[in-house]
């Protein structure tokens, strides 16, 4: 079908680090491909897109995300690619594209390779969903061979990551291998040699930004992200605080030894990552120069508990631990002051970093915000009991907001399934017509129905724990509600329980973030006061 005036035509280029070793798959052959088929077919090209360096098993891509953008605003209505697997590997994401976006927007599709034409009725079209399967599955697969060479690599002592810890950099002859970086070891060394004199983590960072030694933040091009507005304090150093200290001295790398899988990736379609058990680090003794010698650092370990302890509180306050400061999001400390006889609050990183200004006092009288907060509480409570009659609604109300989010993750497993059936039962018909051989059709089958078994139990874990976070007294909630209405003094088991966060400003404003989700004409969760 050759172009025609209306033919406002997009190309789409990307190429990832795991196809950089494929010729076939390098930016050059895949321009000169799509070049050649859009001259063959008179196409007017409006706009190339190349995403170089990316992956496809998710859509976080800058020229992807432009495209997208460019058909909305309507400036193309035909996208074309070397095949599917430059459009995505994410078979859910790519099969939404092609089956349900690009025709809701009248955009073309063309995969030139795969044969598949949106506009055209042909049989590659209808073998698209077991294509994105096999996209799906070779980068999963190729997840699985990087995360097992990775593996195997840091198991070797060789150094992995991207960034180095701070005091090292990267050999030039070697990128797996760590030299010393004498500018930040020297901190380094100073850092342990101050602990050794048994000063707090505290004392040391108020130190280190004393003497305006740059933060490792700053060597990596973070922007220190404060309202820091004392020229005294350069943005290019930063300031020190506990825990980088901490970190530090709590890492053995120093020693000489190689520490690395502290994280793992949840799956290999999300960049999200979670902490791994330190039981679970792999650690390779000397395979790099130490920064700090060994008995120094284990004899360090021993007195960095005493460095942590705190003091237990003498007072007891209603609201402690649910104020935050809703300027820079830091916790707000509640003080009694023995002159005045009274209880304040302060924000915490005010406190602590108040000589650099980097946050205000937030100071207010406790026993005022307190009465407050509690009034306005209330108010919430009363609108829902007029509103909504709790007798007959109570089990409307989610103390949290796991239940949504189990029925929001069944949903999405039951749609993923209802797609994988429909297109199980499109290869049967495949298979009947002869369209696919018995191997291929046995081969794709399995795939589908191993994928339908396991969305099943899923689905059956999720169904058990929503029974089980739904098992709430309604009585009990109820009698909690107007017990509280009804009271001068609530106890604290029920403010946690009804309040996730308090944030105060510095204008005074409060905004209080409840534990549960209220229906449009209930007053919301982060309702301002």
């Amino acid at each position: 079908m050759n172009g025609n005036r209306n033919d406002k035509v997009g190309v789409y280029i990307r190429l990832s680090r795991d196809d950089g070793n494929i010729e076939s798959d390098s930016i050059i052959s895949q321009r000169s491909l799509l070049n050649q088929y859009v001259n063959e077919n008179n196409y007017s090209v409006i706009e190339e897109y190349v995403d170089d360096g990316f992956t496809g098993t998710n859509f976080e891509r800058p020229a992807f995300k432009r495209m997208i953008k460019d058909i909305e605003l309507g400036k193309i209505n035909m996208i074309i690619t070397k095949d599917m697997s430059r459009l995505g590997r994410d078979y859910i994401g790519t099969g939404e594209l092609i089956e349900k976006y690009f025709p809701n927007k009248n955009v073309r599709y063309i995969a030139i390779n795969d044969g598949i034409d949106t506009f055209l009725d042909n049989t590659n079209n209808d073998i698209a969903p077991f294509k994105a399967i096999m996209n799906d599955m070779y980068a999963k697969d190729i997840s699985k061979k990087v995360k097992t060479s990775l593996h195997s690599r840091m198991k070797e002592g060789l150094y992995v990551s991207g960034r180095c810890p701070f005091g090292y950099k990267k050999d030039p002859n070697n990128k797996n291998h760590l030299i010393i970086n004498e500018e930040q070891a020297e901190t380094v060394r100073l850092i342990f040699d101050l602990a050794l004199k048994g000063n707090t983590y505290h004392w040391i960072a108020q130190e280190l930004t004393k003497r305006n030694i740059k933060t490792p933040a700053s060597y990596y091009d973070y922007i220190w992200n404060t309202k820091c507005n004392n020229n005294s304090i350069s943005k290019e150093l930063g300031v020190w605080v506990d825990t980088t200290i901490k970190s530090i001295l709590t890492n053995q790398i120093y020693v000489g030894d190689s520490v690395q899988g502290k994280t793992k990736k949840i799956n290999y379609k999300l960049k999200k990552t979670i902490k791994n058990n330190p039981k679970d680090y792999i650690i390779v003794e000397n395979t790099h120069e130490a920064i700090i010698d060994r008995n120094t650092f284990y004899y360090i370990q021993t007195l960095l508990p005493k460095n942590v302890k705190r003091p237990e509180k003498k007072r007891f306050y209603l609201l402690d631990g649910l104020l935050y400061c809703g300027d820079c999001k830091h916790r707000i400390t509640i003080r009694y002051q023995n002159k005045t006889g009274r209880s304040y609050t302060t924000c915490d990183y005010y406190r602590t970093y108040s000589k650099y200004h980097v946050c205000t006092t937030h100071t207010n009288n406790y026993e005022i915000l307190e009465k407050v907060i509690l009034d306005n509480i209330k108010e919430v409570c009363m609108k829902y009991l007029d509103k909504n009659k709790i007798k007959d609604s109570i089990g409307n109300i989610d103390f949290s907001d796991s239940t949504l989010k189990i029925e929001k993750q069944i949903e999405s497993l039951e749609l993923i399934n209802k797609k994988l059936t429909e297109n199980l039962d499109k290869t049967y018909m495949d298979r009947l017509k002869g369209i696919l051989d018995e191997s291929q059709y046995l081969r794709v089958s399995e795939v589908l129905k191993k994928e339908i078994e396991n969305n099943k139990r899923n689905m059956a874990d999720l169904k058990k724990k929503q029974i089980d976070s739904s098992k709430i007294d309604n009585k009990k909630i109820e009698k909690q509600i107007n017990g509280f209405l009804s009271i001068e003094n609530p106890t604290r088991e029920f403010v946690i329980n009804l309040v996730d966060k308090i944030y105060i400003y510095q204008n005074k404003e409060i905004d209080i973030v409840f534990n549960f989700h209220n229906k449009k004409d209930i007053i919301g969760a982060e309702e301002k006061t």
